[in-house]
């Protein structure tokens, strides 16, 4: 059987239908008013590939290293390829398609012209939402969408299966792309009048409080933070409405009539201050709340939409941010009735200027920064407070520096509430007017359980029960303490959070390569089909992407350095040259000088991440033999407005002329040289590492490579010039050993080396201090 309808699946058929196809079935046989719909079974994805006759292709395929981007790339490519251009057996396509006219018009939502109705298609794949490992957001989803497409759609989310993120995240996991099989839920689109998010339980404090939170349209304008919803608080326990904040609420987010999509549009006028619930549309929302948990078990976040009156479930899942803190019984007492708090006993006399919702717990006292725009990020330091109309992504490096956010508009699923609570950041939201009654400079405390705003700094007693932020973080196992640096290598922005939790003091290497290559063409085949700002903003996000993870702790990124044969691979490669040994020619520094035009847009986006207050951001230049490339480099660093003065700067030490002069290069005013090691070696030893006949002969130990390793700490040393290894051998025992009693300013590992290496420095920094003293 093809096709499995909600009603009929539950958690036990996770197997079938995928971990969210099995939730909404649960809901749905929890008598839940869940939008009606259907599953395309894991086993008709399975039974498809196989039927066809593509599964070992298309296995093989994907069989790849998943640190090469290349063959990353070019495996999704495939999977896409073999798995769209497959007709789909016509007796599959009809049982699609006599399901989806059995979900037929639906008083949940509107129909199309012709009278098919909109359905959203949704992968769910097998191995998702499992406790030691999360798949989300890696497969499709596709809203609006009718008969003519939905075969189509669905084949796309069984594509997406094999995106690159999805392939690299299952070798990283250890799950066998074998054994993954993907199902597809359709249900009947709900056309929200009103929509929101109800938590069943406060989602800071755990107090038995439901609160409610409601815009005017579709869901989507809550979640992103670009409305402030009205915000209801319900006793659990009296069911009583204790608090009502009704929000101006300036845009709604609905669906346009003409060609489907989701458009923000503003918010007519007599709407914009008007109560979102009704009184009876509260009772109804509060009985549906208790009713998710009590089947669940536990405090659950509710995603809701209105329709013509009805209610619809549209997701559920447990509430993950709920922290122990001392006073969250205060946090929890009730108002006076008018809308305005009366929990704030604890503050004496002090005047609250401001109030808005309490989004994530703690106080917090420091220097108001207003931030209008991105570019004025950089005025955030350590310890102060953003005052901003809303966060977006692009602001999380300085709200990891700030003691506390507050917004003018957003509700507790906002991004601000979101990330500040993981962060572990206090957090008030849905002020209002913060951004006009707030001045640059100006010391305020914040408290993140009452949602208020006073003048001045908090008194010691207040800020012991600010939550520290290592309580909202993962524990790792006790660091050792060492001089020398130990730093993780990245290969693509995907693997960052995994690098950060090692405890590495910065990432030695992130290879800009994996940005470009995996867009699958060449940069100025991308130039010319998207723009030159396309184009950067690609290496923008990829490089931001770690650049958050780890700071304030440095981020060295090597700038493109893809050899001939790779971009030949990409759309716009068949001009590249052809090179009987690509290791040797057209690739790294040498190539970047040669195309300044295609090297500054690179620059362009260190410039453009500096600006947005990445200042932990280094650039490393690969391939360089001599002053002369360095120089080059440094002019066209200043044509694009970055001071190399101010900017940590360097190069790979990748050939033996770039040991040999190395002392030039420090004069020529690099900060750091970092060993490439796979390079160096091949170079020094005239061993080819992609050749399997002289394989045996690469020593990255060899006495030739360790004198040229050693000489170049030695001068850089005179230089006051930081070294570093980022080449696989900086994960060897021997090599560390040899590097830290040289004097080597960081070492840099692979990410599932860093522990060991941590130790095995600090065991010989411990050896060398004891022979001195011996």
């Amino acid at each position: 059987m093809a096709v499995l309808w909600l009603d009929d699946v539950g958690s036990d058929d996770i197997d079938a239908v995928g971990g969210k196809g099995a939730s909404l079935g649960e809901l749905t046989g929890a008598g839940l008013p869940v939008p009606p719909g259907f599953v395309v079974t894991a086993g008709t994805y399975r039974s498809f590939i196989e039927g066809t006759g593509i599964d070992d292709d298309l296995f093989e395929a994907v069989d790849v290293d998943s640190d090469d981007s290349g063959a990353l790339a070019a495996a999704a490519n495939r999977a896409e390829e073999l798995i769209l251009e497959t007709p789909i057996p016509d007796e599959l396509k009809e049982e699609i398609l006599d399901a989806y006219a059995r979900i037929g018009a639906s008083d949940s939502g509107e129909d199309a012209e012709g009278g098919e109705a909109f359905v959203a298609v949704r992968s769910s794949a097998t191995a998702e939402d499992l406790p030691d490992a999360s798949f989300a957001g890696q497969q499709e989803t596709f809203l609006n969408v009718t008969g003519e497409d939905l075969v189509d759609r669905v084949k796309r989310c069984w594509a997406s299966l094999f995106t690159q993120r999805a392939i690299y995240y299952r070798e990283e996991q250890g799950f066998e792309h074998h054994k993954v099989d993907i199902a597809v839920v359709v249900q009947q689109m709900v056309d929200a009048e009103k929509s929101g998010v109800m938590f069943t339980s406060h989602p800071s404090t755990g107090e038995p409080e439901i609160i409610v939170e409601a815009a005017w349209g579709l869901g989507e304008a809550v979640v992103s933070g670009s409305v402030s919803p009205d915000n209801y608080v319900v006793d659990r326990e009296t069911a009583g409405t204790t608090e009502v904040t009704v929000a101006d609420k300036k845009v709604m987010h609905t669906k346009d009539a003409e060609t489907g999509e989701t458009v923000e549009i503003e918010v007519p006028d007599d709407k914009r201050t008007e109560r979102v619930l009704t009184d009876d549309e509260i009772e109804r929302l509060v009985e549906l709340g208790r009713q998710v948990e009590e089947h669940y078990g536990r405090p659950q976040d509710v995603e809701w939409a209105i329709y013509e009156g009805e209610v619809y479930m549209l997701q559920s899942r447990p509430i993950t941010t709920i922290k122990r803190s001392s006073g969250s019984g205060e946090a929890a007492s009730a108002t006076d009735g008018s809308g305005a708090s009366a929990r704030q006993e604890r503050s004496g006399d002090d005047e609250v200027i401001l109030k808005g919702l309490g989004a994530s717990p703690g106080i917090a006292s420091g220097a108001v920064r207003i931030v209008d725009k991105l570019d004025q990020l950089d005025k955030v330091g350590e310890g102060d407070v953003i005052v901003t109309a809303m966060t977006t992504p692009d602001m999380v490096p300085a709200m990891k520096r700030a003691a506390g956010i507050i917004t003018d508009e957003g509700g507790m699923t906002s991004h601000a509430a979101i990330v500040s609570r993981e962060l572990g950041v206090p957090a008030v939201v849905g002020t209002g007017s913060a951004t006009r009654d707030l001045e640059d400079g100006q010391v305020v405390t914040l408290d993140g359980d009452k949602g208020t705003i006073r003048e001045g700094a908090a008194d010691s007693k207040e800020e012991e029960e600010t939550d520290p932020l290592e309580d909202v973080r993962p524990k790792n196992p006790v660091k050792p303490m060492t001089a020398t640096e130990v730093k993780v290598n990245v290969s693509i922005p995907e693997a960052a959070h995994r690098a950060a939790v090692t405890g590495a003091d910065g990432v030695g290497l992130l290879r800009l390569e994996h940005m470009i290559l995996s867009t699958n063409k060449t940069p100025e085949r991308y130039v010319r089909d998207h723009g030159e700002d396309a184009y950067v903003e690609e290496i923008v996000n990829g490089v931001r992407a770690v650049a958050d993870e780890f700071y304030p702790r440095p981020v060295r990124v090597r700038t493109l350095d893809a050899p001939t044969d790779e971009f030949r691979q990409l759309q716009g490669g068949e001009d590249e040259p052809k090179e009987h040994n690509p290791m040797l020619g057209y690739r790294g520094i040498r190539r970047s000088l040669d195309r300044p035009d295609v090297f500054e847009h690179e620059l362009e986006a260190f410039r453009r991440l500096y600006d947005m207050g990445y200042d932990n951001v280094e650039i490393m230049l690969p391939l360089v033999n001599d002053a002369e490339d360095v120089l080059q480099a440094r002019r066209l660093m200043e044509g694009v407005g970055i001071d190399p003065d101010k900017r940590s700067w360097g190069i790979m030490v990748e050939t033996p002329a770039s040991a040999l002069c190395i002392g030039e290069m420090a004069d020529a005013g690099i900060d750091f040289a970092s060993f490439g090691t796979n390079d160096l070696t091949q170079y020094t030893l005239a061993v080819d590492r992609n050749n399997e006949h002289v394989a045996g002969r690469f020593d990255e130990l060899h006495p030739a490579v360790l004198k040229l390793i050693g000489d170049t700490i030695a001068t850089c040393r005179e230089h006051g010039v930081d070294t570093s290894i980022c080449g696989q051998a900086g994960s060897k025992p021997k090599m560390v050993r040899y590097l830290v009693n040289c004097g080597v300013s960081s070492i840099s590992a692979n990410i599932d080396a860093v522990r060991d290496v941590q130790h095995e420095v600090k065991r010989v920094e411990q050896k060398l201090l004891l022979d001195s003293v011996r």
